[in-house]
């Protein structure tokens, strides 16, 4: 199905990919921007539900009111962190919601499809299951790219209903900044600062039945 080549670089696109915060003004070619939407359509969903949509935001009073929320949770959460753990929350970089030329917030629309969907009645998250394969789409897209993107994750929703005017039934459920960057991180961010480390494959996989070897 793909050559030799082809096939390495999605593995390369999968493994370079990243979280960015860091963000140069210039504005993204329109099909750049479309060919990522394309990308996040064509991402997998259960009962093929296609539960987003995408608000894209540019206006500079839009994303700092956007910035403005996810600030204000930050703070709300770092009452959960303590000394040097609280410094590095607190160090953590939103700013790229202001400084990004895009924003672009993935919405779940959990009726997308009607009382019975083909699978979602067994497992309801499968709607936000089948979203986040598009965001993943969306990064993987962006890096093929040459574009940074950055997920910012802790903001109150209803924050983000009233300044977008999503309706009640709708779940904002990623912010997203794409930009050009001079710092694209050759590891995730967390990692760098010592946050979280990345975990052994090996302790991951079990075989057969949970915790066998």
């Amino acid at each position: 199905m793909f050559t030799e080549k082809e096939r390495d670089a999605i593995y390369k696109v999968i493994q370079t990919r990243r979280d960015v915060r860091t963000f140069r003004p210039d504005p993204l070619p329109a099909d750049a921007v479309e060919r990522i939407l394309e990308a996040a359509h064509h991402g997998p969903s259960v009962g093929f539900m296609q539960p987003w949509n995408f608000i894209l935001v540019t206006a500079d009073e839009i994303k700092a009111k956007l910035a403005w929320a996810a600030d204000k949770e930050r703070r709300a959460l770092a009452i959960h962190y303590e000394g040097e753990r609280s410094e590095k929350f607190m160090s953590l970089k939103i700013e790229g919601l202001k400084e990004a030329p895009l924003t672009i917030c993935v919405t779940c629309d959990p009726t997308r499809g009607g009382s019975h969907v083909l699978g979602r009645n067994s497992i309801p998250e499968t709607d936000i299951m089948s979203a986040s394969c598009a965001i993943q789409n969306m990064w993987l897209a962006s890096c093929a790219e040459g574009i940074a993107l950055g997920w910012v994750s802790f903001y109150k929703k209803n924050d983000v209903r009233d300044i977008l005017g999503i309706p009640p039934h709708i779940e904002p459920i990623a912010l997203l900044s794409l930009g050009y960057t001079d710092h694209y991180p050759t590891a995730p961010i967390l990692e760098t600062e010592k946050w979280e480390r990345r975990r052994a494959l090996d302790d991951l996989i079990y075989r057969e039945k949970w915790g066998g070897k």
